[in-house]
């Protein structure tokens, strides 16, 4: 370890001035002690902090420059796997015994490699906060490392987000960019995969979280840029800041955002997180009957709370209603007399309560509708038919009404305060705490299975699009993280007894216990139609997981926008024969003007099914964008299988290498 000299006056400020530098593996790093910003140059390419970017930490009572700590002290250090510049703050504003923080940025000395990109990589450069001494401060979030300047007005400096199946945004885009959705998190459908990266004439970095369970992106891109910056924040768990906080930074040349999807998808190979389908086949061989499925997706019963924000006063009849099970039976055998030959019935609502209700006390069938008799008899139609069978459950929201309902159980925030909302169909509720989850689990599917109902899928709700929750009760202290390893309990249960295992959306953290899923949409599809847009949508999720789990797509044709079969097909997913969402304009529900009728939908489905089955299996190697709008768009598979589509026209064209 070298220690930087300090200048004459240190005595007195306890900080150094000037730049303090090291190198490795074809990298240099610059920290400016003045302005504590990173500078990086790789190769060729140079990359720095953005001159008005501030670390800072965050609380409640204010905003906390890094450079109010009065003791900084930064050094070179030299490991066996590396060399970098770590950096000390001590003495907030001047206080001998106050919060404390280190930081290290250093080069991992590595050959790095990536299998499915050309591009030339460099070392890796790590980005640690870390915390000393966590006295005097409420921390909300820090934000460290900085933003890059990103600040040309160009077409091909571009910046890739992973909000749903992701987004590109060139800095001359018209639209300024909103907030994320969930703030940007990572692993919450504001960040299905925790990175982010940007791409500048053909030179770019990919920044992972490798300490995600408490951290997220924030994103700024004003109406026609000329830039884009976008950055990582941390936030305590369980009111701490109790470990080391980290992010990866891979550079390259040569590349496109294809590439950095590639440097990606070797990464979740070296952790583990990357489980194929062929994998999760070889554990549960029916994986391979949902393969070329379409889905229909309906209900039996909706029971909307008078206290919920979805009660509807002025139409007080879409609040209750049962549609028989002996419907959906009917409905199935004409579907198979249309020629539908492989289906999966997603059931809404199958239970006493009613749809979104007394969760997780959801365990007897709807009486209205048949009772349990109904329900078999149905699911032996489905069978009947050649047709898949999943119901739709819930072990996040914890009702107050539901029968077994005891506070001891719900999540705790670090403050003692019980979180409650009134949004869904079942009114007042909290969220369970998650250590609790598995143990309902068995507990109600074991009443299914009693009753002789045999399910072919299952879909757990939320537990893949929104966050990990932590709870602070001291009898069942849960982390975020912890959060995420009980929900993957849930889905491993399912998996041991061969259900193949589902959830609202995708998420990184669940890719080696999930099945399948509810969608995994872009961004845009679920705002209303018309919604500016606010970057080109490119599958970013897809270019690092196509071939780990089975994602169903929107078909709508609504008046005057884009074909929704388009990106089915850029995606080889799964079809929507049938999609009657729960809450009318809510998680891209919205009312279909196309004016199709089942047989035209059926033929459209028998299309994306067919190239599904080709291609579920498939890595997806490479997309194109073949405009400067992203209207017209190819992909293409590991089989040599290209899909071209003009998602203005609908028009496609499907071909395969000789």
């Amino acid at each position: 370890m070298r220690r930087q000299e300090l200048p004459q006056n240190a005595e007195k400020t306890g900080r150094n001035t000037g730049m303090i530098r090291t190198e490795a593996s074809g990298i240099t790093l610059n920290l400016n002690q003045d302005t504590l910003h990173v500078e990086i140059k790789a190769g060729v390419s140079e990359w720095k902090w953005a001159e008005n970017f501030r670390p800072v930490i965050v609380t409640q009572e204010e905003v906390i420059d890094f450079s109010r700590w009065q003791e900084i002290v930064h050094e070179t250090f030299e490991s066996g796997v590396g060399k970098g510049i770590r950096s000390s703050y001590r003495k907030l504003d001047g206080a001998e015994d106050s919060y404390a923080f280190e930081t290290s940025v250093w080069v991992e000395e590595m050959e790095e490699d990536c299998p499915g990109s050309s591009a030339k990589l460099f070392g890796r450069v790590h980005f640690e906060w870390i915390p000393i001494c966590e006295k005097g401060l409420s921390v909300k979030e820090v934000r460290w490392p900085g933003c890059m300047e990103f600040d040309s007005p160009s077409q091909a400096w571009q910046t890739l987000v992973n909000e749903g199946q992701g987004l590109l945004i060139p800095n001359t885009w018209e639209n300024e960019a909103g907030a994320l959705s969930f703030n940007g998190r990572f692993l919450t459908a504001g960040g299905y995969m925790p990175w982010y990266g940007q791409v500048k004439d053909r030179a770019g970095y990919i920044a992972i979280a490798a300490t995600p369970w408490n951290a997220g992106a924030w994103l700024e891109h004003p109406a026609g840029g000329p830039y884009t910056h976008i950055g990582t924040w941390w936030e305590p768990s369980l009111g701490k800041m109790d470990y080391r906080r980290c992010m990866e930074y891979i550079f390259a040349q040569d590349c496109d955002y294809n590439d950095l999807c590639k440097i990606y998808r070797s990464y979740v190979k070296d952790t583990g997180l990357f489980v194929s389908l062929a994998e999760k086949a070889a554990r549960v061989p029916s994986v391979k009957d949902l393969v070329g499925c379409s889905i229909m997706h309906c209900g039996i019963k909706t029971n909307v709370n008078p206290e919920s924000d979805f009660f509807d006063k002025e139409d007080p009849e879409k609040n209750n209603h049962v549609t028989l099970f002996s419907v959906r039976e009917k409905q199935m055998e004409s579907l198979k007399g249309m020629g539908v030959e492989k289906l999966f019935l997603h059931l809404d609502g199958w239970a006493q309560p009613g749809y979104d209700n007394q969760h997780p006390d959801y365990r007897n069938a709807c009486a209205e509708a048949g009772g349990w008799e109904g329900m078999k008899s149905l699911v032996d139609t489905v069978h009947r038919c050649g047709f898949l069978f999943g119901i739709h459950d819930q072990y996040r929201d914890y009702y107050f009404d539901a029968k077994t309902y005891d506070e001891e159980y719900a999540t705790r925030l670090p403050d003692g305060t019980i979180p409650a909302h009134k949004r869904w169909a079942g009114g007042p509720q909290t969220y369970l705490c998650g250590t609790q989850a598995p143990y309902y689990v068995k507990r109600n599917f074991q009443d299914l299975f009693r009753h002789g109902i045999k399910l072919d899928g299952t879909y757990l709700d939320v537990f893949t699009c929104n966050e990990g929750d932590e709870c602070d009760n001291p009898r069942h202290r849960m982390t975020r993280r912890e959060c995420y390893e009980y929900r993957k309990k849930c889905f491993d249960w399912l998996l041991a007894r061969g259900i193949l295992t589902s959830s609202e959306e995708v998420s990184d953290w669940s890719m080696q216990s999930l099945i399948f899923c509810h969608y995994a949409p872009y961004a845009f599809m679920l705002k209303a139609p018309g919604t500016p847009r606010e970057g080109i949508p490119v599958p970013l999720f897809n270019l690092v997981y196509h071939d780990c789990v089975l994602e169903p797509w929107m078909m709508d044709k609504p008046d005057g926008s884009e074909d929704m079969m388009g990106y089915a097909l850029l995606n080889a997913g799964m079809p929507y024969l049938i999609r009657d969402g729960a809450y009318e304009n809510t998680d891209g529900s919205f009312t279909d003007s196309s004016g199709m009728g089942i047989e035209e939908m059926i033929a459209r489905c028998k299309v994306v099914q067919e190239l599904h089955e080709k291609l579920a299996f498939c890595e997806m190697t490479r997309h194109e964008l073949l405009d400067d709008t992203g209207k017209k768009q190819r992909t293409v598979f590991s089989d040599g299988t290209c899909v071209s589509v003009d998602l203005e026209t609908g028009e496609y064209e499907i071909s395969t290498a000789q």
